[in-house]
Order: C-alpha cells, then sequence, then structure tokens
C-alpha cells in the first residue's frame, strides 16, 4: 500500500511531479482492495482451469514447475497442507492441542477498524506505516519480510523420529504444535522457495522500470564512503596495499559487511574501545602459516576422508514426486 501519490504541479503534463499525502486506509479502503485483487486473481485463475476454492481446484502447481514433478509435489502438498510421506500420506499432519477448550481471546474494541481485511484467501495488511527515509525501520520491516520459515529453537526430534514444530502462540483451536516427518518438513521448506525465473516484486506507476519520470520520483543513494573505504590513518588497509584514495571501489569491505550484517565492530578495540589498524596482510602460503601457528590456530585445513572425497554426496532424493515425463 503506497501512504501517497506523484501528481502534476499542474494541468500541464509537462509541469515537475509533487508528491501528495494520502489519508490512513481504514478498513473499508482495505476490504475493497482486497475484494478487487481477488476477482482479478480469480480470473487469472480460472483462465487456466484453477479456483481459488479449494474444492473446486485440482491441486496441481504452476505450468512453470511441470517440468519439475518433485518441485511440483511440494507446492501442492504445502498449498493443500497435506503430508507426503509416512503414514499420513495425503492427509493433514497431525496437532498437538493444548487444551480441548481454549480461552477465548479478547478483541480490541476497534478491532473492526484496523486496516487489515482478507477476502478469500487474499490477505492484505496496511497498518504498518514506515517512512521511506528511515532506513533503520525500513531495513527491520525488510529483515522481517525475509526471516528463515521455522525457528529452528522451536523445532524438535522426538524419540520416533518425527519432527515437533512448536508454535509462538497457541493457535484458537488450542493447537500449540505440529508433527511433521523429516521429509513432510523438506516438502514445505521447498515449497517456501520461490519457482526459478519468477519476478517476487513488482512496481507500477512511475515506479516502474519502464517509466520515463521514474528518475524525478526516484533519488539516487547517497553513497557510504566507509561501505568501501577505511577511516585514514596511518598503517590502515590503504597504506599497507599500496592503494590511494581516489582508486575506485569495487567491493564493500569486509568489515564493513559484518558489521552491517551480524553487527560484529572489527575496527574497534575490544579493550581500550580504539581504532583497529591492520598490522600485517599474508598473501603467501608461509606467511599464513605463520600467523595462524603465532595465534594458536591451525596451520592446515581439517583432512578429508577419502571416502567423502572419492565420492561426493549426491543430492537427497525424495520418496515422492517421481513421475515420467
Amino acid at each position: 500500500m503506497l501512504d501517497g501519490v506523484y501528481v502534476h504541479a499542474s494541468d500541464d503534463p509537462r509541469s515537475p511531479l509533487e508528491f501528495r499525502e494520502l489519508r490512513a486506509p481504514t478498513h473499508a479502503d482495505i476490504a475493497e482492495v482486497a475484494a478487487r485483487t481477488a476477482a482479478r486473481v480469480e480470473r487469472i485463475l480460472r483462465a487456466h482451469g484453477r479456483s481459488l476454492d479449494p474444492e473446486l481446484d485440482d491441486g496441481d502447481a504452476p505450468e512453470v514447475c511441470l517440468d519439475e514433478p518433485g518441485l511440483a509435489a511440494c507446492y501442492a502438498a504445502a498449498a493443500q497442507g497435506v503430508a507426503v510421506s509416512g503414514d499420513r500420506a495425503g492427509k493433514p499432519p497431525l496437532r498437538l492441542v493444548a487444551s480441548l477448550d481454549p480461552p477465548a481471546r479478547p478483541r480490541a474494541a476497534d478491532a473492526t477498524d484496523e486496516p487489515i481485511a482478507e477476502v478469500r484467501g487474499i490477505n492484505l495488511h496496511a497498518a504498518q506505516v514506515v517512512d521511506g527515509r528511515d532506513r533503520r525501520r525500513v531495513e527491520r520491516l525488510c529483515k522481517y519480510i525475509t526471516r528463515p520459515p521455522v525457528a529452528q529453537d522451536r523445532l524438535t526430534r522426538r524419540p520416533d523420529g518425527k519432527l515437533e514444530l512448536s508454535f509462538k502462540k497457541v493457535w484458537r483451536d488450542g493447537t500449540r504444535a505440529l508433527l511433521l516427518e523429516p521429509d513432510d518438513l523438506i516438502a514445505r521448506l521447498v515449497a517456501a522457495v520461490p519457482p526459478p525465473r519468477w519476478h517476487l516484486l513488482r512496481y507500477f506507476g512511475v515506479l516502474s522500470s519502464h517509466s520515463s519520470r521514474r528518475r524525478l520520483v526516484v533519488p539516487q543513494p547517497v553513497p557510504d564512503v566507509a561501505a568501501t573505504k577505511p577511516p585514514p590513518a596511518r598503517g590502515d588497509q590503504l597504506a599497507l596495499l599500496g592503494e590511494t584514495d581516489d582508486a575506485p571501489a569495487k567491493r564493500k569491505r569486509w568489515a564493513w559487511l559484518l558489521a552491517h550484517v551480524f553487527a560484529a565492530d572489527l575496527e574497534s578495540c575490544p579493550r581500550c574501545s580504539g581504532p583497529m589498524r591492520w598490522a600485517e596482510v599474508a598473501t603467501s602460503r608461509s606467511a599464513i602459516t605463520r600467523l595462524l601457528s603465532e595465534h594458536g590456530l591451525g596451520p592446515r585445513a581439517p583432512p578429508v576422508p577419502r571416502t567423502a572425497a572419492a565420492a561426493p554426496p549426491e543430492q537427497l532424493q525424495l520418496p515422492f514426486g517421481v513421475a515420467s515425463r
């Protein structure tokens, strides 16, 4: 959902564009957008012989996966919510219920006014508003969207070999966990991976790459000098490698990447909090071995077993989705 639109400052189409903020969407607005989206999706599915109704849909995978029967089986099983192996193949997985009569969750009085709607499986959530200039909140929202599908700390292996996937919150019907076969979990993880050559992000209007006005509304980001060049000081990376400040940056620095992704500060001393500088650059095998030995680290990589070196591990073969083409 957009929080504003770009319009011309005057009736002249050659006039500059102005951004005008829209009012906050209501539940009725979101429900209307969800209904229109569901209608368009229904028309597209009907043209391909499918439907949003699970009882009318044949459960086939998209045409992009017809050449991969295993991938098509994973998509179909995940969409229908059924198991693909074991005694419950073709049936929903077992659920662990915390209580047969769970207490009803209290709902807020203004819950119907929230900009959230669902129409025939099309879910639209417009309650989160992030200013595009607030890069920290934008990055946090992107990390939330791209978070892993399964939390490892809530996944345990039972003595019978099944996997128990506990939920962060108990469902309204009292379900607190699912029992899955290892192949069922793999199938659901595979279904979370988009098909090859499948577009996940689309832009329309002036934000489209084909729009001639895109350069007028999408500003160029200010380059982060610290991402490609360390702070100027004696004995730093530039001085040791013989580079100059005017040299074009070919990639981002490892220290910047580690700090940005893992929040690991490799440029500040943990003892005095002062700036750390490179003392030596090891580029040869003998220099690397000597430095590793001086710091108590193994100078060589662990040996590789001959069996593993002679016979590399093959791709995991799943016991389903194998069909003749």
